[in-house]
């Protein structure tokens, strides 16, 4: 038995998750890998699909809640994280994931990805980063190369690429992860991690774009990733900030976990029970270990 098996209830198959609508993605997309593995830690967790809502922005990647039998929400453009917040915060008991791509997350959605992250929401959300607009037929995104030709730089990108794990570290995540859509069962894994994390998990996955990215395929990435080093403490936030700026390998696997942050859904309880003392006892230890 995998470990992902272990504790799942025995009448379950992976088919209480699965909507019965079709993936639209191109052929060979990297985010049928994304799907599955998503499918695959659900199952791991037995959760029942009434149980969790799964929330996305706009992009090729934005479809997937389509394809799940969970509540869900397709958001506008770089609005997952409100909506995913809103709904976290008005039911604290339901497992809120978040999908959308690196255009959603960091580009329209960059301001709202940051205060999601430093409020340190109980959710995870999965950004599937091909490094390029997909849905839009080919443009630089935030995290394409510098020289990446595209309709948008036909003579190549000027910008440097934005780091989606440093980011996520500086601006507070609680659980930072990198992946690799062409591992699904280590994404699998992964996500059943970011789940279990009292707190907001990012994962970042590589997922080609076979259509539109000819530079940042599966067989690239198959030679550039490496799983994190064995020693690495996650807790170390000097260290994960080295493996997540490394350019070559490109490091998978957990890069950064604290577990000692009260998620926003607890300060917040904490607030309204309890009257002023209590309060000012929230704010004091927040103020601080923030000091």
């Amino acid at each position: 038995m995998s470990d992902l098996a272990e504790g799942r209830p025995a009448e379950l198959t992976i088919d209480e998750y699965k909507s019965g609508e079709k993936p639209t993605w191109c052929p060979g997309c990297g985010d049928f890998g994304v799907l599955n593995a998503v499918y695959n830690a659900l199952l791991a967790k037995g959760y029942n699909s009434k149980d969790v809502v799964c929330i996305s922005g706009i992009g090729c990647s934005s479809r997937l809640p389509y394809f799940m039998s969970t509540y869900g929400f397709h958001s506008i453009h770089g609005r997952a994280m409100p909506i995913a917040t809103g709904i976290k915060v008005g039911n604290p008991e339901l497992k809120v994931l978040a999908f959308g791509g690196d255009g959603d997350a960091f580009a329209i959605g960059a301001g709202h990805f940051v205060h999601a992250v430093r409020r340190n929401l109980d959710l995870t959300y999965v950004i599937m980063d091909n490094a390029i607009y997909g849905l839009t037929k080919g443009q630089t995104s935030p995290t394409s190369m510098v020289g990446f030709q595209t309709k948008t730089t036909p003579s190549g990108s000027n910008d440097r690429p934005l780091n989606p794990l440093m980011l996520a570290i500086t601006a507070g995540a609680t659980f930072v992860a990198r992946a690799f859509s062409g591992k699904p069962k280590e994404l699998a894994d992964l996500i059943v991690k970011g789940i279990d994390h009292k707190g907001f998990a990012v994962i970042d996955v590589f997922s080609p774009c076979p259509t539109f990215n000819k530079v940042n395929t599966f067989k690239a990435y198959r030679e550039e990733v490496a799983s994190v080093p064995a020693n690495h403490d996650p807790s170390d936030k000097v260290a994960a900030l080295g493996l997540a700026n490394s350019e070559h390998p490109l490091y998978t696997g957990v890069i950064y976990e604290d577990t000692g942050v009260p998620t926003y859904e607890e300060s917040l309880s904490k607030l309204h029970v309890g009257g002023e003392e209590n309060r000012r006892k929230v704010i004091d230890g927040m103020l601080a270990r923030y000091s």
